[in-house]
């Protein structure tokens, strides 16, 4: 029996979920017969008892349940279950009662949207669009390139180093400017006012939208998240936002118009409110408005037209859907959110005013400016002056044999690769050590200060990716860790005992107990913020426990040993501390801890079994650590090498050769990772697999993890995109609309034609729990679309024109139909309302317009 604890939010009494009871009437007892039926057929047996628990007494897990309810909801004679609905009622009779409960009645003014068409693009306007943005690249890499080389020419001609510093400075702080302004004239002159509305994907308005997207995302204004800096640009590009606001996502808002934001508002890393979303072919903006006072927690969407009142929260791992509004002074959690009591709001505010936010932005400019700039600017002139082999190569007289061409690279890119790994290594294991002494833990300080500075520097330095791609996925993670700063206890060692992407707040106040496996995706939420104040504090991660992809886990998560939790999960913060128990969705209720199927691996836990297999894995995680060192020095010396040449070049050609080396490098980085991860492979097609982490296929699946893809973002809501996930293995269809998802086993995953994926999607065809690996095809039909940081597990399949909806998790196994909208933490069929503006021939998004309006002081 799965126990129900008071943070389980599924509705009804215990006595509902009570397994062995046999009441109901005729028709209960016929949908008994049906259900069971269904259920042996799957499992392959003669029949299933009807009070036979599901998980510990039949032996089955989520997939099969999952395969279940997928067959159940053919069946038009049976109502349809969700996997919420096999774990509130986890056997046949409890099941067959529940369906047949009397449901409740929609509300009389509710419209449901029905299914959309999917806009079926031209190919020619997908052939035009993706021409335009590529000459509008290589133009902007034209302009770029010249004023880079002009601006050099400049500098070199100082004399003395005086001389050089100011103009260091002058061409530095003039090209920041630039860089920062450009976004916002261009914004003003293509676009004017975004207005909410819609419209398709490849068009003239598309290419415009991508233009200005582009610009924000490539601007240097970004450096400047978490700084007041930030939030007055904001204000430039048009977004409405009061005094004392402090952002601290990185995901930059596009539709600024569309975005109201009240004083005092606190909004946390990781969130979405982009004021846009793609959806069937088309891009949707519509508004967003945060009244005074509102906290946003970390891991959220905003999905367009929704509204939070004044002095509203949203917790962690949540999520408003299109036309969600939170009143003023609730309290909401959950995706799609609900009502909740939990104080999300957890440190008293400190004196923060004007004054001393104006400071603080007027010396980051000055730090930037007298410092970074000059330092970065003179600091290049100073390193084409002092290495040999690149002020000869300026010299337009000296011509230079290949091989000493070739000499000069492998030497330099040695260096400059040797030197990041071990310096950079050296000083981040070193450095925040001594500036955690500036910031003590459980204090409350105000922000925008000096120990402000110190705690975001310390955040920076310690989340740097090339370290955790490294070790992470091997049992060197364990000590690359303890080096930062975590206490990891008396460590149970696994040999994957974290996966490549970790992010935290200080590493120093991290605890993760004995025994406990992390996939990739965890973010350690150990520091508290308001508008005004911050406090680090200690998260503690209990012994024993098994964390999926994707979690934020704060200060004060009520779980303990033993636990497992499930993908994008949302720790709780109330009610008792659970132990031995699987939490899953957002928000969370309670799962059996593990199943039979998960355990057939358990001789590799302990014994001689796990020494031989650990030490073979580790020998094997070495040698991929080795190799991935030296696949990167490859691609620094390929860069080093074209570098050169192009300098070399510069004498003879001039400005032509300093622009078009940008497009070069990504095309060519682009290549060489697609070449190298089809090799890994054999150009052959990954396999579904189920074997334990101990299994050498595992750990060739895990060195293909490591292929670095971060250039892919470059290509965001491009044609080139699908091309480049099409090069990678992906079998993609046509016309693809790729904003920003990422799939992690590309050769697994299927994307029919004209589909729409949103930022922050992710098609993950594989599972890792405990010692175990699960992997599988996962298949979209022709125009599905994929919401902003929806997740889709393995094994799924999502019929032609389904949709999931904003932050949902499609849990694996899962069959959607066609042209069904399904969404949640786990996702469930969850129709749209719609709201039909009047002198429209086309449905838009709800409006909140009419709503009460969040107030800008």
């Amino acid at each position: 029996m799965v126990e129900q604890s008071s943070g389980v939010h599924i509705e009804g009494t215990d006595d509902e979920t009570l397994v062995g009871r046999r009441v109901g009437g005729p028709a209960v007892r016929d949908t008994e017969t049906r259900l069971a039926d269904v259920l042996a057929d799957l499992m392959g047996v003669e029949n299933v008892p009807a009070d036979a628990h599901f998980f510990e007494i039949l032996g089955a897990n989520s997939l099969v349940m999952a395969q279940f309810c997928a067959r159940v909801r053919k069946r038009e004679d049976l109502p349809s279950p969700s996997m919420k609905d096999i774990y509130r009622y986890p056997t046949i009779n409890a099941l067959a009662e529940g369906l047949t409960k009397t449901p409740e009645a929609p509300a009389p003014d509710a419209l449901v949207m029905p299914p959309e068409p999917v806009r079926r693009a031209s190919g020619l306007s997908h052939t035009l669009c993706g021409t335009a943005q590529l000459l509008i690249f290589l133009g902007y890499s034209l302009v770029a390139g010249f004023a880079t080389a002009g601006g050099y020419e400049w500098v070199a001609t100082g004399s003395g180093v005086w001389d050089v510093y100011v103009r260091s400075l002058v061409f530095g702080g003039v090209g920041f400017v630039a860089l920062c302004a450009f976004p916002v004239v261009a914004k003003w002159v293509l676009v004017g006012r975004w207005k909410p509305g819609e419209f398709p994907v490849w068009g003239l308005a598309y290419l415009r939208f991508w233009v200005v997207k582009a610009l924000l995302h490539a601007n240097p204004m970004i450096l400047f998240i978490g700084n007041p800096l930030y939030v007055f640009y904001l204000r430039a590009l048009g977004a409405r936002i009061g005094k004392g606001v402090t952002i601290l996502s990185h995901s930059v808002p596009v539709c600024t118009d569309l975005l109201t934001i009240g004083s005092g508002t606190v909004i946390r890393k990781d969130t979405f409110f982009l004021g846009y979303r793609a959806h069937a072919g088309y891009i949707q903006t519509g508004r967003i408005s945060i009244g005074r006072d509102v906290y946003i927690g970390e891991k959220t969407v905003l999905d367009i037209d929704t509204s939070m009142g004044d002095g509203a929260q949203l917790g962690h791992s949540s999520s408003l859907h299109r036309g969600q509004s939170v009143p003023a002074g609730e309290h909401q959690h959950g995706s799609p959110a609900q009502t909740t009591d939990v104080d999300y709001l957890r440190v008293a505010p400190a004196p923060c005013g004007t004054g001393r936010r104006a400071w603080f932005g007027l010396a980051s400019l000055l730090q930037l400016f007298l410092l970074y700039i000059p330092l970065g600017v003179g600091g290049l002139y100073i390193l084409f002056n002092a290495v040999p082999a690149v002020r000869r190569r300026l010299d337009p007289e000296a011509a230079l044999p290949l091989g000493e061409l070739v000499t000069d690279a492998v030497v330099l890119s040695l260096v400059l690769f040797a030197g990041f790994v071990v310096l950079g290594l050296a000083l981040v294991c070193t450095l925040p050590r001594l500036l955690n002494l500036v910031v003590p833990p459980d204090r409350v300080f105000p922000l925008y200060g000096f120990r402000y500075a110190v705690h975001r520097a310390t955040a920076r330095m310690t989340n740097i990716k090339f370290f955790a791609w490294l070790f992470g996925d091997s049992s060197y993670i364990v000590h690359y860790l303890r080096g930062i700063g975590y206490d990891l206890s008396h460590v149970e060692q696994t040999g994957s005992n974290f996966g490549t992407e970790m992010q935290h707040e200080n590493p120093l106040l991290v605890t993760v107990g004995s025994g406990t496996m992390v996939a990739d995706g965890l973010s350690v939420i150990n520091a508290d913020y308001s508008a005004t104040s911050f406090r680090v504090s200690r998260a503690t991660i209990g012994a024993h426990n098994f964390l999926g992809n994707n979690i934020a886990y704060p200060i004060g998560g009520r779980t303990g040993e033993n636990c497992l939790l499930a993908t994008k999960v949302m720790v709780p913060l109330d009610g008792e501390v659970r132990e031995g128990v699987g939490l899953l969705g957002s928000p969370c209720f309670e799962i059996p801890r593990s199943v039979e199927r998960d355990s057939r691996f358990d001789k590799f836990r302990s014994g001689d079994a796990l020494r031989r297999s650990l030490a073979g894995k580790n020998r094997y995680n070495l040698r991929s650590m080795a190799f991935m060192l030296f696949v990167r020095w490859l691609h620094v010396l390929g860069l080093t090498l074209l570098g050169l040449a192009t300098v070399e070049l510069y004498g003879v050609f001039g400005h032509v050769v300093i622009a078009t080396y940008m497009a070069l490098t990504l095309a060519l980085s682009t290549l060489y990772y697609v070449l190298l991860e089809r090799c890994l492979t054999r150009f052959r097609r990954l396999r579904p697999m189920l074997v334990s982490i101990y299994d050498p296929a595992f750990w060739a699946q895990e060195r293909l993890w490591k292929v670095p893809d971060r250039h892919l973002n470059i290509y965001n809501g491009t044609p080139f995109k699908a091309l480049v996930w099409r090069l990678m293995g992906v079998r993609v269809g046509r016309r693809v609309f790729d904003d920003g998802c990422y799939m992690t086993d590309r050769t697994l995953a299927v994307i029919g034609d004209d589909c729409t994926l949103n930022a922050g999607s992710k098609v993950q065809c594989h599972s890792q729990e405990d010692g175990t690996f699960k992997s599988d095809v996962s298949t979209l039909g022709a125009g599905c679309t994929l919401g902003v940081g929806s997740h889709v597990h393995y094994g799924v399949t999502m019929g032609d024109g389904a949709r999931l909806a904003p932050d949902s998790f499609l849990m694996k196994g899962e069959e959607v139909p066609a042209h069904a909208r399904w969404g949640g933490n786990p996702a469930v069929e969850m129709p749209e309302a719609a709201v039909l503006p009047a002198g429209t021939g086309r449905r838009t998004p709800p409006s909140v317009d009419s709503a009460a309006a969040a107030s800008v002081n």
